[in-house]
This record gives C-alpha cells, structure tokens and sequence, in this order.
C-alpha cells in the first residue's frame, strides 16, 4: 500500500473549521496559537469566529486553511501515521512542504500572508477574473480557446484538474468573451466568485514579491517525495532552490492536478487522504480514479 496525503486550496475554506478537534487535541491548540504567535494577531479567531467576509479575504484565507492543515497532520503523525508522498493543490503546496520538513510552519503561515496579499494587490478588484470550462477533455482545446479569447488580452489556463474540468484565467473581458465562445466548443464554462485572477500572467508581479519573501527563508531537505503543481511530476530530494522557484512559478502558471494525480497512480499510489477542510480534492481524485480508495481526516476513516 502506498499513501498519498494531499492538501487542499482556496475555496475549502469555512467559519469553525478544525473547531471540532481543538478541545481533542493540545496539537490542534498549539498549532493555532503558533499561527497567531507568526502573524502577531488572532488568525484563530477569525477562522473559528469569522466573519466568512473576513475569512474569505485571500490574506486570511491563505494562511488560515494551512494553519488547519498542519494541525490534522501533527495528529496524524502522533498517530504513527504518515505519506509515501505529498502534494498540495495551489496553497495547498505550502500544507505539504510543511508536512515533509521542507518549510517551519511559522515560516509558511508568514509566507502565505505574505502571498495572499501580493496576488490581491497584483490585480485591482475588476480588472480579472477566472471561469471553469467543464465537458472539454482535450487541453488543447482549451488553450486554443484561451488564444482565439485574449484579443490581445491575458487568458490562459489555471488549473488542469480533472479531465472535462479545467479553470482558465485572465483579464475579465477575455474570460467572458471565453464563455461565449466554448458553446461552439460543446463545452460548457461558469464564471468562478474570486477576488483575482490567479495562476494567470496578471500575477507575475506577486511571485516577484513572494520570491524576495522566500530568498530569506529556509528550506530542509523534504522527507518524503512530492509533487509540484507547476511540473505534475513525482520529485525526490529536490534542492532548495528548486523548491523556492517552484512555489514563485505556481503563483502565475497553471496548477497541474490531473497531472500531478496521474503521477501518483504511475508511482503505485493506491490510497489518498485529504488532510484540511473539505473533501475537494478525493473528489477530484474519484474522477480521474472510481475504484481509487479515498479517505478524508474530517470523516476519521483513517482510524480504521
């Protein structure tokens, strides 16, 4: 048997997540008392108080669904329990370099702040906007699409997830003239509720800040294999280097999760478990894999 922890990313995010486990867990309590000791006030409060306007802000939300994270994995790990390999879906990369000692977690509760904000500066409210394009197997369909909409325009696609679902993003006025034009593709497209256009060219300028950020940060060797959404490729020992670079390209490249999901399964992965809020992520695993065996932390299936 080998097992996959995967993490997830922005829009599994919820008022009162991990609530459940902070009066059954010193670990789940430190670790929100460390994310608030990191940022120098109460993240704690607004995930388990909210308001969700509050918690959806990218600044809080980033740093608020690690903090999370990395709570179920310490108990997890105090379970005995551990991964074969990690993989995280955009922010989640940060939840899975944590969990294989790649990253202090006060150092990446900082670093996502710190992301959070430059990807929602990077763009003015308005100017961007991201759709998902559901039905379209064929990539190259998708990207021809994404040429044929820019008109001179950034459009490009964010996240290759499943086959059939793919997010495109870019400048608002090419996404919509986007989603007129995959009807003639037999597609369909819906346009997402998000406050910036991620993983699209517009945010270059974030992964400048966010590379500044990581050049003071250190990064240990990881203790398990994992999987960067920028390649989709299953990656042993990588240096620091590469692992800093990879986490500046993701803020503006497409996050390859059907790729990174396919890598896994070539590399004998038989069992996932999703370690955050949600089940995002077995899901999308369920479709490219039915028979694959999928557990969340939230459901304590791994107890058995």
């Amino acid at each position: 048997m080998s097992t996959a922890y995967v993490f997830p990313g922005q829009g599994s995010q919820q008022v009162g997540m991990g609530s459940d486990w902070l009066g059954r867990s010193e670990l789940v309590k430190q670790t929100f008392e460390e994310a608030d000791a990191a940022l120098g006030e109460s993240l704690s409060k607004i995930i388990l108080d909210g308001p969700m306007e509050d918690l959806t802000r990218t600044e809080n939300t980033q740093p608020a669904l690690l903090t999370v994270s990395v709570a179920y994995w310490r108990v997890l790990q105090a379970e005995g329990l551990g991964p074969d390999v990690v993989a995280g879906h955009s922010l989640g990369e940060y939840s899975a370099l944590v969990c294989a000692g790649a990253l202090q977690f006060a150092d990446a509760v900082r670093l996502t702040r710190l992301r959070g904000q430059a990807m929602q500066n990077a763009v003015p409210v308005g100017v961007g906007s991201m759709a998902a394009i559901i039905g379209i197997k064929d990539v190259a369909i998708i990207e021809q699409l994404c040429i044929d909409a820019a008109e001179g325009q950034v459009l490009q696609p964010a996240g290759i997830n499943t086959p059939g679902q793919v997010v495109i993003a870019g400048n608002v006025e090419a996404v919509d003239r986007a989603l007129v034009l995959v009807k003639d593709r037999r597609g369909m497209g819906k346009k997402l509720n998000v406050s910036a256009p991620f993983h699209c060219a517009l945010l270059a300028p974030a992964g400048v800040a966010l590379g500044a950020a990581l050049a003071e940060v250190e990064v240990s060797p990881l203790s398990v294999p994992y999987v960067p959404n920028v390649t989709g490729a299953w990656t042993v020992s990588p240096d620091a280097e590469t692992v800093k670079a990879n986490l500046v390209e993701q803020v503006s490249k497409a996050v390859l999760w059907e790729a990174t999901m396919r890598s896994m399964v070539e590399q004998g992965v038989d069992h996932w478990l999703e370690v955050g809020a949600g089940r995002t992520l077995v899901g999308m695993v369920k479709r490219l894999e039915r028979k694959a065996n999928c557990n969340t932390f939230e459901s304590e299936s791994w107890r058995a």
